[in-house]
């Protein structure tokens, strides 16, 4: 790595492109409809102004700033204002609950916070006298906030009229904290999901986020032309990755939309040219592909049912500039005028040169999925801890069941136990305040201990068999791998969660949950009555054609010579939805499989035990905050074995 990167730090890019390309769009943000578009130039302007004010009120070289909301343009030049001041922007999850934010706030000493809006301000007046740190509190929507009167709260504009009057008095001081800098400090502090435990902060160099930012621009060739959808949580990594060191490394545009609900919408009208999501995006955008060709009439559904079965035999060969005969070329370009790029239109992603899913391993049919319709969509491996950067997928050497290759700058090797390490540029500073944490992750040879178990083919792909903690021994003796099985489960559009069971156990049980939405439609188009959720998860219909899907996993799972042993023997479907808010997943939406087999303990039990119903009753918590309790006589129904296929 050459001098110039070495002492790069974010600010530092941020003049680059200002002058650079100071007309280019560096953010576009839905706001009643209408795109506003702030240039780079005027990038610049409001992170000065913005820094400046945050001085002005004591923000100092050192001090840490939380950052809480949807993705905003505002929010992310509050990083970059931090940054340039020599702080850290530590963003936490928007739909925690205020009780949740507690350790993280303290954790990180916050003694700044800038959120987006007055629900984001109300969780913080909730706990304000538990975070003794925490003395400002800024917020950009002013909406219902006019009556709040607190000395320590401000508006982002009445910061950036500080910053104006103070860069008046102060001519030099933003370029001379600017330029005190250095690439070795710390860019950000992001917080681990808290599988298994309370969530630990990383804490990342500018070196580390700049160098994965510009290895995997170069690798996908991006540049300031490309266009991104910032949707998915601030304080995820793969959202600092794309959204933010990819677009100060390039820079890209980011394009936020106006909400969670016009997320599609505004897709479609920005047409990103590079897009990201976690699988269980993918997941939901194909069930609703699914949920309209069922209402679609005869003949829609049986050229569509052909086309898919086309794409499936030559599409991915297509998109991988592999040969293919003249005859299924031309079959190809006449389904993709009528099917597959009208589907691609209707999905926003038309203009996709380049398509990234992570967070956890996705099915390989969904995968297949969207390549064979012509969409790029190609897989990336990394953990907080290395800036979601370990392992990328080169056009034309996609596998399906790998996820890619070591990136460059990376080094990758199995351990003895068949977990994975990494080395190189990603691999994070340390765990914040934590250096037994540190030198628990990060032997004395500077490889991170990632906890997943994988294999390395023979072409240098890498193959994720499940989390290492969670890969065990059935009672046979046999390899358990969970994830491993309900990701074949999950890409059926009826199942939304998958949690499956078998550790030290002589066979493998599941619970599912239902996908409510398409579930409810298909079961609308069946004339099945039901009322509301609990009475729809437990009709014997719902039940029969989950049990289909798990008879296609079955098979599938017989023809695998890692797993045939690990069919599914019983089943149920969960009389509620799995929720962050009531502990069952994480806020990145992994499940939390042991505390979900304490809190499930006796439908776990019935299901061992040969039941065929069970009742229970669940403690929840409402949208509103209130605690409250939901109960149900669950059915456990039998799934096939191989034995009855033969």
């Amino acid at each position: 790595m050459n001098k110039a990167v070495n002492s790069l730090t974010f600010p530092k890019l941020l003049l680059k492109h200002a002058n650079a390309i100071p007309k280019r769009p560096a953010y576009r943000e839905k706001y009643l409809g209408i795109w506003q578009v702030t240039s780079w130039e005027q990038n610049l302007d409001d992170i000065k102004k913005l820094a400046s004010g945050l001085a002005s009120l004591g923000f100092k070289r050192g001090m840490n700033l939380a950052i809480i909301g949807d993705n905003r343009p505002k929010l992310y030049q509050a990083m970059v204002a931090a940054q340039s001041l020599g702080g850290v922007p530590v963003p936490l999850y928007q739909d925690a609950v205020a009780a949740e934010m507690i350790h993280v706030l303290n954790d990180a000493a916050i003694s700044f916070a800038i959120v987006e809006d007055q629900e984001q301000v109300d969780k913080l007046l909730e706990i304000k006298d538990q975070i003794p740190t925490l003395s400002t509190i800024i917020y950009e929507d002013p909406k219902g906030l006019n009556d709040y009167v607190q000395s320590f709260l401000h508006s982002v504009k009445q910061v950036q009229l500080l910053g104006e009057v103070f860069s008046k008095e102060h001519p030099e001081f933003f370029n001379t904290e600017l330029e005190e800098g250095k690439a070795t400090d710390l860019s950000v502090i992001l917080y681990t999901s808290g599988t298994t435990g309370k969530p630990k902060g990383v804490a990342h160099t500018h070196q580390n986020f700049i160098r994965a930012g510009q290895n995997s621009s170069e690798f996908d060739k991006l540049n300031y032309k490309d266009n991104i959808l910032a949707y998915l949580p601030m304080a995820w990594v793969g959202d600092h990755l794309f959204s933010f060191a990819q677009a100060m490394v390039t820079g890209l545009t980011v394009n936020c939309p106006e909400s969670k609900e016009t997320v599609m919408a505004d897709m479609r009208e920005i047409g990103p040219s590079y897009y990201f999501a976690p699988p269980r995006i993918f997941e939901s955008l194909l069930t609703q592909v699914t949920i309209r060709m069922e209402d679609a009439g005869a003949f829609k559904r049986k050229l569509f049912e052909l086309a898919m079965a086309h794409s499936k035999k030559v599409g991915s060969d297509i998109l991988d500039g592999k040969p293919v005969g003249f005859l299924d070329r031309l079959k190809y370009a006449f389904y993709n005028l009528t099917i597959y790029a009208p589907l691609r239109n209707a999905l926003g992603m038309s203009k996709i040169r380049v398509a990234y899913t992570a967070g956890e391993a996705i099915g390989p049919d969904l995968f297949r999925f969207y390549r064979s319709v012509g969409v790029n969509l190609k897989q990336f491996y990394g953990q907080t801890e290395t800036c979601a950067y370990v392992c990328l997928q080169p056009d034309g050497q996609v596998k399906y069941d790998s996820v890619g290759i070591a990136a460059p700058g990376i080094e990758i090797k199995l351990a003895d136990s068949g977990e994975v390490l990494v080395k190189g540029v990603s691999v994070m500073d340390s765990y914040y305040m934590r250096p037994d944490a540190t030198a628990e992750s990060i032997d004395a040879n500077g490889y991170f201990h990632t906890g997943d178990a994988g294999i390395l083919d023979k072409d240098g792909h890498l193959r994720i068999i499940d989390r290492a903690k969670d890969v065990g021994k059935m009672g046979n003796g046999k390899l358990f791998a969970p994830k491993y099985i309900e990701n074949k489960l999950k890409f059926f559009p009826f199942i939304k969660e998958a949690v499956v069971f078998g550790d030290g156990k002589d066979s493998i049980m599941t619970f599912i949950n239902i996908d409510f939405d398409a579930i409810a439609n298909w079961a609308e188009r069946r004339h099945i009555p039901f009322a509301g959720y609990i009475d729809l998860a437990s009709k014997a219909e719902v039940y029969k054609m989950i049990g289909e899907c798990i008879d296609k996993v079955n098979v599938d799972l017989a023809d695998d010579p890692m797993l045939s042993h690990a069919q599914i023997a019983r089943f149920l479907v969960l009389h509620k939805e799995l929720d962050p808010d009531d502990g069952e997943l994480t806020r990145t939406r992994k499940v939390r499989r042991g505390f979900i087999a304490e809190k499930y303990a006796p439908l776990l039990d019935a299901l061992y035990a040969g039941k065929t119903e069970q009742f229970i009753e669940t403690k929840v918590k409402f949208e509103d905050g209130r605690d409250g309790s939901i109960s149900a006589t669950v059915r456990i129904q039998d799934a096939k074995s191989t034995a009855e296929h033969a």
